[in-house]
């Protein structure tokens, strides 16, 4: 697939409300990228937190803009506010938590763009991420190449 390039000014792109309080605005989409990446702006509640988990199929990228989080990639656990960086590769298992007490901002890259299709297929579907039925996110997450290793570890 080709792509002619784009550019999103602020304030544009698809709005998610991924759970309450807890909203996604899709700035590069898999299919306007040719699938290379996929890329979401996060709004995360204070203490908020992702289960270990790892993608098979992409790398991530989070850049804080806002914020304070902690990260937990492989057996190393670091904290850092707005400019941090955190990749996490394909295969490492990892976990990030809004640490902060208030809401952070985030900005999420998957690259290639598959792992991040899980978040645009939740959005066509309207499944709130973390309180969607188990048996319908299932299937889901083996598609986009997702694995839940545990709880939240931070």
């Amino acid at each position: 697939m080709s792509t002619n390039g784009m550019v999103v000014l602020p304030g544009q792109g698809l709005v998610w409300q991924m759970e309450p309080d807890r909203t996604a605005t899709f700035k590069l989409m898999s299919e306007q990228t040719g699938d290379t990446m996929a890329v979401l702006e996060e709004l995360i509640p204070a203490g908020f937190g992702t289960a270990l988990h790892l993608h098979h199929i992409s790398d991530e990228a989070m850049c804080v803009l806002s914020g304070e989080f902690s990260f937990k990639i492989g057996d190393s656990v670091t904290r850092g506010g707005a400019g941090t960086w955190a990749f996490m590769p394909r295969e490492t298992p990892h976990a990030w938590k809004n640490s902060g007490s208030e809401a952070g901002r985030a900005l999420f890259m998957f690259t290639p763009a598959e792992s991040g299709k899980l978040f645009e297929e939740l959005r066509r579907l309207q499944l709130p991420f973390m309180t969607a039925d188990p048996a319908v996110l299932a299937p889901l997450l083996q598609r986009y190449g997702w694995k839940i290793i545990g709880p939240d570890p931070l």
